[in-house]
């Protein structure tokens, strides 16, 4: 574990605010990501490289802008992208960063599982994205991510309004999807280039996804960060709790961000999948055989 994580280290006249995030529990997130997100925020990368990769990152998407409102779908190549996007991720992400970013879609993967799975008269099979290293990014990760996010409330709406269903509080919950998986069974590179903070890495690569998926494409990419609320509230609904609804800042679907804050928004929209996720452990750890919450 990394010195800012260790008690020992902690000089009351300079207290390190991520030593303090770190024994703070007011958050339900999984340990491993915790120590990762908390070592990554110390990083480096992110107090010295971070400033200048977002000025770069802000000017380059504003050229892609008015080219792209030009010639909207003249460069359109995904498998390039996502090539780069492997080639990237392994070559110059730190494995902190690294491990936040897999850990996210099997995350999100077992929440959108959750859902269907505990609405009564709903199928959706899904597209279930679990990668295990960085050939799976290539087979357009990212892009697939999205797009599942939105077919999924199409399809559930969907059969919601033919079948005229409710989403209510479900009694007997079905946790089988949602696993406590510590990532020990991936190896992120360590070498010397693998500097990226999470937050450098997304800036880089933003520009890059902006400028080869179709404007349509990235346009949308960006406003399914505020499906967290959306996710969230479904999830409040067949939970009975609306607590963890506090902890989602992606918040307004239908009044649309700019897309230059999508970067940011990403950690954000990282951080509200990981807390969800924690709070369906937590709840599947307090579950008997019988499916009644212990006490």
């Amino acid at each position: 574990m990394s010195n800012i994580l260790d008690i020992n280290q902690h000089d009351t006249r300079d207290p390190n605010p991520w030593l303090a995030m770190y024994l703070d529990t007011s958050i339900p997130i999984n340990e491993k990501t915790k120590q990762a997100l908390m070592r990554d925020n110390d990083s480096k990368s992110r107090k010295f490289l971070l400033p200048f990769i977002v000025i770069w990152s802000k000017l380059t998407m504003f050229f892609i802008h008015v080219f792209k409102f030009f010639f909207p779908k003249l460069i359109n190549s995904s498998k390039t992208l996502h090539k780069m996007l492997a080639w990237g991720l392994k070559k110059f992400v730190s494995p902190d960063a690294n491990l936040l970013i897999f850990r996210h879609f099997h995350v999100g993967t077992e929440i959108l599982q959750f859902v269907a799975r505990n609405i009564d008269g709903i199928e959706i099979q899904g597209n279930p994205l679990k990668p295990q290293n960085f050939d799976a990014v290539k087979d357009d990760l990212f892009l697939k991510h999205d797009l599942n996010l939105y077919n999924f409330i199409i399809e559930l709406n969907k059969q919601l309004k033919s079948k005229n269903i409710t989403i209510q509080k479900k009694q007997n919950l079905n946790l089988d999807m949602i696993t406590n998986d510590q990532f020990d069974h991936i190896e992120f590179p360590n070498k010397w280039s693998n500097i990226l903070d999470l937050r450098s890495a997304i800036e880089l690569f933003t520009p890059f996804y902006q400028f080869f998926l179709t404007s349509n494409d990235f346009v949308r990419a960006s406003n399914s960060l505020q499906l967290d609320e959306t996710i969230a509230i479904y999830t409040a609904q067949i939970l009975g709790t609306p607590g963890h609804l506090g902890l989602v800042n992606n918040r307004h679907p239908m009044v649309p961000e700019n897309t230059y804050s999508a970067s940011y928004r990403l950690v954000l929209h990282g951080l509200a999948a990981e807390t969800l996720h924690e709070i369906l452990v937590n709840l599947k750890n307090k579950i008997n055989h019988d499916g009644v919450v212990t006490p």
